[in-house]
């Protein structure tokens, strides 16, 4: 196994066998540490500007811009006023605040929005309220989060088959509870 480590001036030392006296951390970790620091993501924003809510937050918390009721079964548009340049190679993934989302049953329309790496438009946000009760959402509450996630875009090869597997056309629910 390759295993790596930082030393005192901050260069990525490898071997081959654990040493006890260093704190070794799998070779993918480090490359993994390096690429996140050297990535940038610019953003264009004329309101509320989004933030993380910590160093380990990996949801990017997308803010209102505007004081708005929701009412119970009712469907909103909030302008993020925000946009993006994703770097290549991976796409915003907007999602709910699993907060507001559980706690308020305020949700995004569709659950999960795509923001592709070339899209350079302001990012939508349509909420949901699938709660019995009204809810103030207020002009810079988080009311959503894009997570930046890596993406393959594979060849397609059209075939008339596909491989067998043990489940095959079994649909929702066939592998059990």
């Amino acid at each position: 196994m390759l295993l790596g480590w930082q030393n005192s001036k901050g260069a990525i030392e490898e071997i081959r066998l654990a040493n006890k006296e260093k704190k070794f951390l799998y070779w993918t970790d480090i490359k993994e540490k390096e690429r996140r620091k050297e990535m940038n993501m610019k953003i264009r924003c004329k309101g509320e500007q989004p933030s993380y809510a910590n160093s380990f937050a990996a949801g990017l918390d997308l803010k209102s811009n505007e004081d708005v009721v929701i009412h119970p079964g009712q469907i909103i548009d909030i302008k993020s006023m925000l946009a993006v340049e994703i770097p290549h190679g991976y796409f915003g993934m907007i999602v709910a605040r699993s907060g507001l989302s559980y706690k308020r049953q305020i949700k995004l329309i569709n659950d999960v929005g795509i923001i592709d790496e070339d899209y350079r438009g302001d990012i939508g946000i349509r909420l949901i309220n699938e709660g019995q009760e009204k809810y103030q959402i207020k002009k810079g509450d988080r009311i959503a989060q894009m997570i930046i996630v890596p993406y393959i875009q594979p060849k397609l090869v059209f075939v008339d088959e596909l491989g067998k597997t043990q489940r095959g056309e079994k649909g929702f629910g066939s592998t059990g509870r």
